[in-house]
């Protein structure tokens, strides 16, 4: 009996034994594989050692064109907008050729390509083959907000030139007769939000579009022979009617301080005075409204989540592994 009671002993002894590795094994969770981001590759300091004088070239030669001409602080913004929007950051809009986005209808209106060649051919007699066009587009953007009169912030470096510029792709880039949802819907397919949607648009705060973006809204809007009912009637018949004679004319987003980096953009929506049915109906969308709101009274909120959301735009699908993209020569082009 003894005996049978000791082989017993034994027997659960190393049963139990046995199966404690197995019992380990279930709790201890496996080591997971650290998954690298592109835009995690990007660095303040990538250009330290290979031109350290990048940033302030770009800044000089950003501020030499604005101070010609104030209009291209808003364009410069706005080009870096339309870059990162197709394929990512990565200078894309910049090419130049026969079926490019650059020639898409929807680009018509960029300006600003002449700044970034003039920043890039300095850049290439002191650094060349270093500084990509798209880290040029993105830190000019940057020295744009703030000639403006709005906030900095830190840009990282290291984006590569994409090789592929395709005209169709910059149609999809929303041209100011949107509702909320495709907006919206647009925005998270690059990893922006809501919020990044609302204060992004507050860059019309300095901007200015053509006629034929909202022309449609001034008179026989959606069919019904009379303008649109959420556009202010004295802004429409007192100024938008006199001055939008053809489709090319342009009128400052900001009816009030056009030329002042502020949140009046966002008051304005208040009043009706959204030029862009896509902006006005920011204020009027349940989703967006409290943004507009928060945004239009906290002007220090406004400015800190600019910068946020400017971080984030100039993060979007950025080429920055060896086996993509190139730093061209000319950013008007394919290297040879």
């Amino acid at each position: 009996m003894k005996l049978c009671i000791s082989v017993l002993s034994v027997v659960l002894v190393l049963l139990f034994v046995s199966a404690v590795p197995q019992l380990a094994a279930k709790n201890v969770k496996k080591p997971q594989a650290t998954v690298v981001r592109a835009a995690d590759l990007l660095s303040f300091d990538h250009y330290l050692k290979t031109c350290p004088q990048a940033e302030g070239i770009i800044q000089q030669k950003t501020g030499d064109w604005i101070q010609k001409d104030f209009t291209l602080a808003a364009s410069i913004i706005r080009l870096h907008f339309h870059d990162c929007a197709v394929r990512g950051c990565d200078a894309s809009i910049l090419l130049n050729h026969q079926g490019s986005e650059r020639r898409a209808f929807a680009s018509r209106t960029l300006r600003g390509f002449q700044v970034i060649d003039d920043i890039k051919a300095e850049l290439e007699r002191q650094c060349p083959k270093t500084v990509s066009c798209a880290d040029i587009l993105t830190s000019a953007a940057r020295d744009a907000t703030i000639i403006a009169g709005g906030p900095f912030w830190q840009v990282p470096f290291g984006r590569k030139d994409g090789r592929i510029s395709i005209s169709r792709e910059a149609d999809s880039v929303p041209q100011g007769h949107e509702n909320v949802t495709a907006l919206i819907e647009f925005f998270q397919a690059r990893g922006l939000n809501m919020l990044d949607l609302v204060t992004l648009s507050g860059a019309h705060t300095i901007g200015r579009s053509s006629c034929s973006s909202f022309k449609y809204r001034l008179s026989n809007f959606n069919g019904t022979r009379k303008p649109d009912p959420s556009l202010n009637s004295m802004y429409l018949n007192n100024f938008l009617k006199k001055k939008c004679q053809k489709d090319l004319d342009l009128i400052y987003l900001d009816a009030i301080t056009p030329k002042t980096f502020d949140t009046q953009f966002y008051s304005n929506l208040h009043k009706k005075l959204g030029l862009l049915s896509t902006d006005q109906l920011l204020k009027s969308d349940v989703r967006t409204g409290p943004f507009v709101a928060a945004l239009a009274s906290q002007p220090s909120l406004f400015e800190s989540q600019f910068a946020v959301s400017m971080v984030k735009l100039g993060n979007v699908q950025v080429l920055t592994r060896p086996n993509e993209g190139e730093i061209r020569v000319n950013c008007n082009f394919f290297n040879a």
